[in-house]
């Protein structure tokens, strides 16, 4: 059975009009996108790992913790539609089956699954890995099958651009497209040609990631639209300036400057909340290469 805010995103994609989402990862964000009657919100995992957990967006969160936050959300956004980030899936098509049916039971209007290895990272980070496209075909079709609720719609990411280029980027998305996925979001395009290279050769509903600081450079709205994207998240909106706002409080307490803090981009913002530090520990832990020893 569908939900009023899974019939509202239909209903918002069928106007052929852009959707903006800001991006929300907590309570007081997710009344605030309501309150000021934006028509969709984006549950940011970056945001949700920064602030409900204090890590960085490096595959830390995990499924149970993304979907109970994700409940809370839908409760606090009514009938205002919840595109939600869900990673990976979290493990293999089995893992991602109960993932799907978690978020449905959440009331998602939309949940969102990329193409990277797990534990992935931020989209706007360099160093991703990618699994093939027939895996994370495979990975698409339990998605779709899993769901109980058509309306709630899957938005299909790939991360290709990083790794392998805008061409391959490109391929994925149509081949997602042809899989079933209802909404495509080729992630980190580099500069307003490549955003208007997706728009014009990929046949599917499109989704613009815009985040401050990040690979993509700004669009507007009255641009997207003109391209035909269907919908823009700006994950790092709120976050920022929330972000910003605490450190200059922070700062002002001790009598200091805030300006040795300030994040330029999204690797120096994960670096706030512990990226180089979960690095080392992951580099720590790798297995000997050969020629070093056992």
């Amino acid at each position: 059975m569908t939900t009023p805010a899974r019939a509202r995103l239909r209903r918002l994609l069928d106007s052929k009009q852009l959707i903006v989402a800001p991006g929300v990862f907590d309570g007081v964000t997710a009344h605030l996108a309501r309150r000021t009657d934006h028509t969709a919100a984006y549950l940011t995992g970056a945001g949700v790992a920064a602030s409900g957990f204090g890590l960085p967006d490096i595959g830390l969160v995990t499924q149970t913790e993304m979907a109970e936050r994700a409940r809370m959300m839908v409760r606090v956004l009514g009938d205002v539609p919840l595109l939600a980030d869900a990673d990976t899936g979290y493990g293999a098509p089995i893992n991602v089956v109960r993932t799907v049916r978690e978020y449905q039971d959440a009331g998602v209007a939309a949940i969102q699954l990329e193409d990277q290895v797990f534990p992935k990272r931020c989209g706007h980070l360099p160093g991703k890995e990618l699994v093939s496209g027939d895996d994370f075909a495979r990975t698409l079709n339990a998605a779709l099958e899993a769901r109980t609720d058509d309306s709630m719609l899957v938005i299909a990411r790939t991360d290709a651009r990083g790794p392998l280029g805008l061409d391959e980027a490109i391929a994925r998305a149509n081949r997602y497209a042809a899989e079933g996925a209802d909404i495509l979001f080729v992630e980190a395009p580099h500069s307003a040609e490549e955003v208007e290279r997706i728009a014009a050769e990929v046949n599917a509903p499109l989704l613009l990631n815009l985040v401050i600081g990040g690979f993509t450079p700004e669009q507007s709205a009255e641009r997207l639209q003109q391209l035909g994207f269907a919908v823009a998240i700006h994950p790092s909106a709120a976050l920022a300036h929330s972000a910003l706002g605490a450190l200059t409080a922070m700062c002002r307490l001790r009598g200091i400057e805030a300006d040795e803090f300030l994040p330029t981009k999204p690797e120096e913002f994960f670096n706030l909340v512990g990226m180089a530090e979960w690095f080392e520990i992951g580099q720590r832990h790798q297995p000997a290469t050969e020629g070093t020893g056992a």
